[in-house]
């Protein structure tokens, strides 16, 4: 089956010319193999899980991981979130105690960001899928392609999106990106490595995408 069949029509029309393109072909050949052999995250139909939640005239907040979490039942399809029940990753952690402090947001139980997408936060990671206890087994073979030519998309079709960019690899995506166009807004990624070295905490970022969203006219996030 085209993996294209499990994302919302809103999206279908955009991307449809990368669906179209012999990379994707490839890529999809690629992930039915590994998901009949192996165990993958997140389950399969729940690797557009960010574009089903977010649809295309909704959006208005892109954040750009890099891998799926590959640990039992974690993942969710959205970049950073976890399913019901599970315990929160440290990223997770640290990106709730900044919208705390920012905020001052009680932290949350649930570790689902669902509530986030549906809103119009798009919650992308760079790669869709990965193998059972792999990380990054699924880099590099068609998805950063896909991915980056999402947020060209998101870039060339939409106005006053908000890119919060976390981390060294999401920054790189800055050059897909219309600043004349888009509000990019860039920190250290909230892993303890960086977060403990003073990169993450204090970057206020989740304040300072509500007043731009506000200032654009649009419906400020309920983080």
């Amino acid at each position: 089956m085209r993996m294209n069949a499990y994302i919302h029509p809103d999206w279908e029309s955009i991307l449809k010319s990368e669906f179209n393109k012999p990379y994707f072909d490839e890529l999809t050949e690629f992930v039915n193999a590994e998901y009949q052999e192996n165990t993958c995250y997140p389950e399969r139909t729940k690797i557009f899980a960010a574009f089903n939640h977010c649809h295309f005239n909704d959006l208005k907040v892109v954040i750009i991981g890099q891998d799926p979490y590959h640990g039992p039942g974690q993942a969710n399809g959205l970049c950073f979130s976890v399913n019901p029940g599970m315990a929160h990753p440290p990223s997770l952690v640290n990106i709730f105690k900044e919208v705390n402090d920012d905020l001052g947001i009680p932290y949350p139980v649930s570790g689902n960001l669902e509530r986030w997408a549906d809103q119009g936060v798009m919650l992308l990671n760079a790669t869709l899928s990965v193998r059972a206890n792999q990380a990054g087994s699924h880099q590099n073979r068609g998805w950063e392609t896909f991915t980056d030519a999402v947020i060209r998309s998101i870039s060339e079709q939409k106005e006053n999106v908000v890119f919060l960019l976390w981390g060294g690899y999401a920054k790189k995506k800055s050059k897909l990106i219309d600043k004349s166009k888009h509000k990019i807004l860039t920190s250290g990624h909230p892993s303890p490595l960086s977060a403990n070295r003073g990169y993450w905490f204090g970057n206020k970022h989740f304040s300072a995408c509500n007043t731009y969203l506000k200032e654009a006219g649009k419906e400020p996030v309920s983080w």
